[in-house]
């Protein structure tokens, strides 16, 4: 990795070893600064606070090396990106004003693509991780995640019948104790679709009415107009000398008819008037009709006016018009049949409810199952890894129990509360020594054992994490001595199989490193610098000597610090 301006960081360069690398130096040194780069190049969250005083921007490059087959290559292949002679290059950009960008392979990718690689690349573990070990709900997911498919399998078709319980019971509830809410909405719609039905309204009725209410208010002026033009149209029965549009017409057809021989300009003049002639007699004749026909009837529009009000009367209540009421009526009546059938309907999800309770009793009781044989493999494997780290008589069980409640679903044969996950209470418990009682860990082990106890956890982890790297990031804090040196030599282990980056303060632990990385700052005025550097020969001894005694020079601390490494190499 490539790392500038994050924290107190300018421009260092991080060579990981393909084993074990030891990540060391004094406190405020910059170590977690490396920890948190390679956090960001996995997707973690970008905080301004960490961009470098004066700097525009905090960036981090990592180069990957990985197969192309590998799930990640593939992963990356997908978005665009392309390896770079077997590696991928990964970079992360934040901003001092909180903008954050990645890319990957050389393409510019969403920031989500990196944490999806990040479960494909490394598996980070600290002592954060610790502190949440520490809770029951993590110690069951824990669990389960080390159960695999055993447990996930199970666990997903709880969920789904878990969340279809819910949904049921909270139906059957909502119907049962609002009982008489919906008696009253119910009568509220049988007696607007009453209302409706004895009106009997017809699809654009209001608009048709009001058209025709119209038309009967002015029927004496309208009759008035339409005779008036017939009349200037085809002449007036009581004006025999009267002249009228129709003659006039006429007169011109004949006069051109008489000479449209001569020119055939008007020729086609005298058929145009031909055609309007036409024209005027037939408005004429619907002008006389209509004038026929008109209702005048003061009785027919008293009906109209009546019909017209009662449709004002629902379109009051139901809706802005006619269509609109019918359209309320249609949902009103759809929601009066669901109401009507709640009898029915509690009948259906009370038997729904009662079928998924005992699928979620016999799924709860595949879960348990599932998790007490998980559990006993892993309290076996943890307790063995205790035993290589100076713990020796140190025994973890794990324990899983449930608690009764009558309304709760059966598991081994009586009545238990549940849950989304289950109905299983999951939690650690160490003996530290022969004849003690197992307890929890957060109760039953000092502050070493309990560093040792969660890195015995997380080795046990790694083993069914299927990643190329892990970080351990102080997860030995507390521990010394005897105990220190184990862990190493744990560590070490682990690294035959897979990378493994640890940033320690125990000297007895970086001795087991295959390359040990120094994080040193130096203050140059205001501005502060740091470093990152690969120790060997004399440059490691004095690290570990300074890690021992406090004093590079020590010749005490030396001797120790050789003998240390001549240790860890033997070992190896």
């Amino acid at each position: 990795m490539r790392i500038r301006s994050l924290g107190v960081i300018d421009d260092a360069v991080v060579e990981l070893s393909p084993g074990f690398t030891a990540v060391t130096g004094e406190t405020g040194a910059g170590k977690t600064m490396v920890v948190t780069s390679l956090g960001l190049l996995l997707g973690g969250r970008a905080d301004p606070a960490l961009v470098r005083i004066g700097a525009k921007a905090a960036v981090v490059e990592g180069r990957v090396v990985m197969p192309p087959d590998a799930p990640a290559a593939v992963r990356a292949g997908e978005a665009g990106a392309e390896l770079d002679e077997g590696a991928l290059l990964i970079s992360r950009t934040v901003s001092a004003e909180g903008r954050s960008r990645a890319h990957v392979g050389g393409r510019s990718v969403p920031v989500g693509l990196l944490s999806e690689l990040a479960d494909e690349l490394v598996a980070v573990h600290g002592q954060t991780d610790q502190q949440g070990l520490l809770r029951p709900a993590r110690q069951r997911q824990a669990l389960d995640r080390y159960a695999g498919d055993a447990v996930a399998v199970p666990l997903e078709k709880y969920a789904g019948a878990y969340r279809r319980l819910r949904a049921a019971t909270a139906e059957l509830d909502t119907i049962t104790t609002r009982a008489r809410e919906r008696a009253q909405e119910a009568d509220l719609l049988r007696f607007g679709l009453d209302e409706i039905a004895a009106v009997e309204p017809l699809p654009g009725e209001d608009a048709e009415l009001a058209a025709e209410a119209e038309r009967l208010g002015h029927a004496e002026s309208l009759a008035s107009a339409a005779q008036a033009a017939h009349a200037a149209l085809a002449g007036d029965v009581e004006d025999p000398e009267g002249v009228d549009a129709n003659t006039l017409v006429a007169g011109a057809h004949r006069a051109l008819e008489s000479v449209r021989s001569h020119d055939p300009v008007l020729g086609g003049l005298a058929d145009r008037i031909g055609e309007l002639g036409i024209l005027l007699a037939d408005v004429a004749g619907e002008l006389a009709g209509y004038a026929d026909d008109l209702d005048a009837d003061p009785l027919r529009l008293a009906a109209v006016e009546e019909r017209r009000a009662a449709l004002t009367q629902l379109t009051r209540k139901y809706g802005e018009s006619v269509d609109a009421v019918l359209d309320w009526a249609e949902k009103g009546s759809a929601r009066l049949l669901e109401l009507d059938g709640d009898d029915e309907r509690i009948t259906e999800l009370t038997a729904e409810r009662d079928a998924l309770r005992e699928e979620l009793s016999l799924l709860a009781q595949a879960l348990t199952d599932a998790r007490t044989e998980a559990a006993e493999r892993f309290a076996a494997a943890v307790t063995a890894e205790l035993a290589s780290l100076a713990m020796p008589h140190a025994r973890v069980t794990i324990d899983i129990r449930q608690t009764e409640d009558a309304d709760g679903v059966e598991v081994g044969g009586r009545p238990v509360a549940y849950g989304p996950t289950g109905a299983d209470e999951v939690e650690l418990l160490l003996a530290p020594h022969p004849g003690a009682q197992p307890r929890p860990i957060a109760k039953g082990a000092s502050g070493g054992e309990l560093s040792r106890v969660m890195l015995a956890v997380e080795v046990v982890f790694a083993g069914t994490t299927p990643v190329p790297t892990y970080l351990f990031d102080e997860v030995d804090a507390g521990v010394g001595g005897k105990a220190a040196v184990e862990i190493g030599r744990r560590l070490a282990k682990l690294a035959k199989s897979a990378q493994v980056v640890v940033v320690t303060h125990l000297p007895q632990v970086a001795a087991f490193a295959d390359r040990q990385l120094l994080v040193e700052k130096t203050v140059d005025g205001s501005v502060t610098r740091s470093g990152v550097t690969v120790l060997e020969g004399e440059d490691r001894i004095r690290e570990l000597s300074r890690m021992l005694a406090g004093q590079e020079d020590s010749q005490t601390a030396r001797a120790h610090a050789e003998e240390l490494l001549e240790a860890a190499r033997a070992d190896a």
